[in-house]
């Protein structure tokens, strides 16, 4: 990936012209007689410059320039204006920190910072000519890259179906609906992305939704897919636009009805950073791992325990999981929720009787650590819970939205043409092979012309870039997780917060015999640095 140029939305430029420069005393001057001018320690200054030194260095000034180019960090340019002379140069970062370096006469200084957590701050440079008793001073306020998160309880935010979030009435073929979110439903205003689990029901015609910040350009990227008559969700994490909200686009010929529930926002200020995990699988009904032993009954509830499994530890205050029904006696939904409060009116996943199928969930859980998970059908139901990665408060990787931006279509595009993925094979993706500070990636990965059963597991692989190219890679360990699930001829999608691993490669398995196409659209990273 070209992040610079997929990421540029998120990249800020800071600046301070020269004419901001604040002369001042310095301290042994203030109240009493200037002290002598001495020889500059230039020794190449000219008479001529050290005559316009010793008068006090009257054009000593500082132009300010920086960017963030990471999550964390800033990278500043100091350009200094001076008669020769040794200069002192500090900067003081607005986290309490500051660097002293030397400099002499006119300079340009390039230095690099990382904050340990994200927010505004001041940034403050101060150049002392202790020789002519000059002193300058020019400062700017700057303001991370990166976003936290905040976990949300679930609320629905759209659904065309009642008039919520908008009017009451189906999308309309190459229809667009619009979601308010700054401001709805205590999210503040600021927000720069959003959880969001959209679903889609009712639909005429077989179609695609794509979801992206208001104003913005439509991605050609997808985010939910749907045959006629089908109800299906999906997570995403999409930037929010300027004006707060995002857009819904039904690429379908047909109408559609829309269901939008928030589980959380990312903002520019200290909240909850992310730890991807490799996947874990923490509950399972099947086999009484993290519940009982059988089907989840109709309209039952459980509770399982997320800190302290898989990764996840004490204060976490979210989880990213991949959440699987399958088996299912009827036609139902689930919803997942933290434990101790009531049940939600949202959905996570919607499903019919005897379809397996998957979604990816991000939910807070409660102050000791567990979720709920409610069948919202009358009858049984196995539920499946992997976990993929957690947000705490010490969790260092911040989010980064992306312009949508397709990685892979194995039906063919400029970075693959090989066909199909192969039954019980993998493919990998070197993502960050040269950037170890991103450690995730949020993926909507697609399956698509399936001619049998199966399920794609996404893992970080092991090797290295330098071992693939040299013959010496190994073939990966397959993952005991699942992120979606299909049947021969459909096409299916889900979000996956996929981790980097040790080496910025991230695997994909085709857990079938059948050969499938695979899409892969990245959304955002997360990054440390």
């Amino acid at each position: 990936m070209d992040l610079s140029k997929s990421g540029s939305a998120n990249f800020k430029t800071f600046t301070s012209p020269a004419d901001r420069t604040v002369r001042r005393a310095l301290p042994q001057a203030k109240g009493g007689k200037a002290a002598a001018a001495t020889p500059q320690a230039d020794a190449q200054a000219t008479p001529q410059a050290e005559t316009q030194a010793a008068a006090g260095n009257p054009d000593l000034s500082i132009l300010l320039n920086a960017a963030s180019k990471t999550a964390h960090g800033l990278d500043l340019t100091t350009t200094i204006t001076s008669a020769p002379a040794s200069l002192s140069v500090t900067v003081e970062w607005g986290d309490g920190t500051k660097d002293v370096v030397s400099a002499s006469g006119s300079a340009v200084l390039n230095q690099k910072h990382t904050y340990a957590e994200l927010g505004e701050y001041t940034v403050r440079v101060t150049v002392t000519d202790a020789a002519n008793q000059a002193e300058v001073v020019n400062d700017f306020p700057i303001m991370t890259a990166g976003s936290d998160f905040t976990p949300h309880t679930p609320t629905r935010l759209l659904d065309t179906r009642e008039g919520i979030g908008a009017q009451k009435a189906k999308v309309a073929g190459f229809g667009t609906t619009k979601v308010k979110i700054a401001g709805n439903a205590q999210i503040p205003a600021g927000v720069t992305a959003v959880a969001l689990n959209v679903t889609v029901t009712n639909p005429a015609t077989a179609g695609h939704i794509r979801v992206y910040g208001s104003g913005g350009p439509r991605p050609t990227t997808s985010n939910v897919n749907f045959a006629a008559g089908q109800t299906v969700p999906n997570m995403v994490i999409v930037p929010v636009g300027k004006d707060g909200s995002v857009e819904l686009y039904n690429s379908g010929e047909g109408s559609v009805d829309l269901i939008a529930d928030v589980t959380g926002y990312f903002t520019r200020t200290k909240s909850s950073g992310y730890t991807p995990l490799n996947p874990a699988r923490l509950v399972d009904s099947r086999e009484g791992l993290g519940t009982s032993k059988g089907l989840v009954p109709g309209f039952g509830t459980f509770t399982a325990q997320m800190s302290g499994l898989g990764g996840v530890p004490a204060g976490a205050t979210a989880v990213a999981l991949n959440v699987t029904i399958t088996e299912p006696q009827a036609a139902g939904h689930l919803t997942v929720y933290p434990a101790g409060q009531a049940a939600s009116s949202t959905s996570n996943l919607n499903f019919s009787g005897g379809q397996t199928i998957a979604n990816a969930v991000i939910v807070p859980v409660s102050a000791d650590g567990k979720i709920n998970v409610r069948n919202g059908s009358w009858a049984g139901t196995h539920v499946i819970v992997d976990v993929v990665g957690y947000y705490s408060p010490g969790s260092t990787s911040a989010y980064m939205p992306v312009t949508p931006e397709r990685l892979l279509d194995t039906r063919g595009d400029e970075n693959w043409n090989s066909g199909p993925l192969l039954g019980f094979e993998y493919l990998y993706m070197p993502l960050s092979t040269r950037n170890p500070d991103i450690t995730g990636f949020a993926l909507n990965s697609t399956v698509t012309n399936t001619t049998d059963h199966g399920h794609l597991s996404v893992a970080p692989d092991p090797n290295t870039r330098e071992q693939y190219q040299n013959g010496t890679a190994v073939s990966p360990p397959v993952p005991n997780s699942s992120t979606l699930n299909w049947t021969p001829g459909k096409t299916v999608p889900n979000l996956v917060q996929a981790s980097t691993g040790k080496n910025g490669i991230i695997d994909f398995f085709n857990w079938s015999p059948g050969n499938t196409d695979v899409i892969v659209d990245v959304f955002g990273y997360y990054d440390k640095g």
